[in-house]
Formats: structure tokens, C-alpha cells, sequence
């Protein structure tokens, strides 16, 4: 794979929006298993206050990219800027629930020690999200008795209820039918305006809808 320089995504935004800081840079980031090679010499990066989506087919290092970014990985050369006193939040591919608690205390834990401490602030904080994805009245249910879609909304939402400076998620609308797809991609784009978000897809209709596309070199 050669070197690449990326600094632009294909669509552009005009301007930073107010209150923004420090961009999230790569440069020269180089990872490989083995022979095979992921991305070498990748440099790429992400304004503060988008949402950048970014876009490749399967097996070219989205996936990686994130885990390195989030720190659960380690690239073999190269260096990422601007996270360093950033708090993260972050939604996998697969929802990583507690099984056996409901809906409210795998959102709520993300903020509260004691899980079973009462709290109407955030009963009426978390109810009215699950209410926007369309999960009202599920909010003691087990997730081990829900879907897949309705689990994925579950795991996104106790993402977005995190407090964070950065978000990464990584195909957060898989799994969800058009209808449920369409208010969640919506209810997510109103809360991370002019935050930091860093989203793979697979969809173009998603990225576009969104914001700014960056397509990964394979």
C-alpha cells in the first residue's frame, strides 16, 4: 500500500464551530499482523466539533484504526495527537451489555458508582432517550430478553449518556429496521452537534446524512 496523506474528507465543512479545540491527528501510523499489512504510513485527520465518517470495504483497518485511537491497541510506527486529555466514549459492533441488568442501569452506570442509588434526574434523563429510539417502557427490562436492534440502541445510548469529548462508533445503526434506523440516526446527529465524533459505516446513505466523508486508502 503506498503512503498516504489524507487531510480532507470529500465533503467539506465551512469553518470550526465555537468552543472547539485541538483536532485528533495521525500521522505516518503504520499496522500490521503478521505479513499482512492493515495501513502503512496513514496519515489522517479529524476536525474537533464533526462528525467524520469514516469509509472503506471490510478488512481495510476501520475497525483497528478505532481500537488504536481509543487505546486498546498499539500501531507498530507513528503517532496520534489530541486525545491525549480527552475523555472517550464509544460504541462497539457488538452492544457489550451486562446481561442480567435492565435497559436503565446499563445506561446509567456509565455515571453512577451505585448502580441502585435513586435518582429521578437520570431516570427522567435515560426515559425520555429510550423514549426518542423507540424503546419507552423497556427501561427495566433485562437486556437479555431484547433484540439485537433494540440492544444496539441500548449500547448507543448509554454511549451518548457518558460524558465525553470524543465519540467513536463504530457501525452504531447495523442490525436496526429502516424506520428504527432513520429517528436514532437522527436523535444522534442532535446530540453530537458540534462535538467530536469519529463514526465507521459501511453505508453511504449514513455517512452522508451524518457528516463529512473520509474514505480509507486499501
Amino acid at each position: 500500500m503506498t503512503k498516504q496523506n489524507i487531510h480532507e474528507g470529500e465533503k467539506k465543512q465551512k469553518g470550526f464551530p465555537a468552543g472547539n479545540e485541538t483536532p485528533v491527528v495521525i500521522e505516518n501510523l503504520t499496522k500490521a499482523y503478521g505479513e499482512h499489512v492493515v495501513f502503512r504510513d496513514l496519515s489522517l485527520t479529524f476536525p474537533a466539533g464533526r462528525t467524520t465518517c469514516l469509509m472503506a470495504p471490510s478488512g481495510a483497518g476501520k475497525t483497528t484504526l478505532l481500537r488504536i485511537l481509543m487505546g486498546l491497541e498499539t500501531p507498530d510506527r507513528g503517532t496520534v495527537t489530541g486525545l491525549e486529555t480527552k475523555r472517550i466514549s464509544a460504541v462497539f459492533q457488538e452492544p457489550r451489555l451486562c446481561e442480567n441488568l435492565s435497559a436503565f442501569a446499563n445506561i446509567r452506570m456509565v455515571r453512577k458508582k451505585k448502580l441502585w442509588e435513586k435518582d429521578k434526574g437520570s431516570w427522567e434523563e435515560i426515559s425520555r432517550g429510550m423514549q426518542e429510539l423507540g424503546l419507552g417502557g423497556c427501561e427495566r427490562q433485562p437486556v437479555r430478553e431484547m433484540s439485537g436492534g433494540m440492544r444496539q440502541r441500548v449500547a448507543l445510548l448509554r454511549a451518548l449518556y457518558a460524558r465525553w469529548e470524543v465519540l467513536f462508533l463504530d457501525e452504531p445503526f447495523q442490525g436496526l429496521d429502516q424506520e428504527s434506523r432513520e429517528r436514532t440516526m437522527a436523535y444522534t446527529r442532535k446530540l453530537c452537534e458540534g462535538k467530536t465524533v469519529i463514526l465507521v459505516t459501511h453505508s453511504m446513505e449514513e455517512a452522508e446524512q451524518m457528516g463529512q466523508i473520509v474514505r480509507l486508502p486499501f
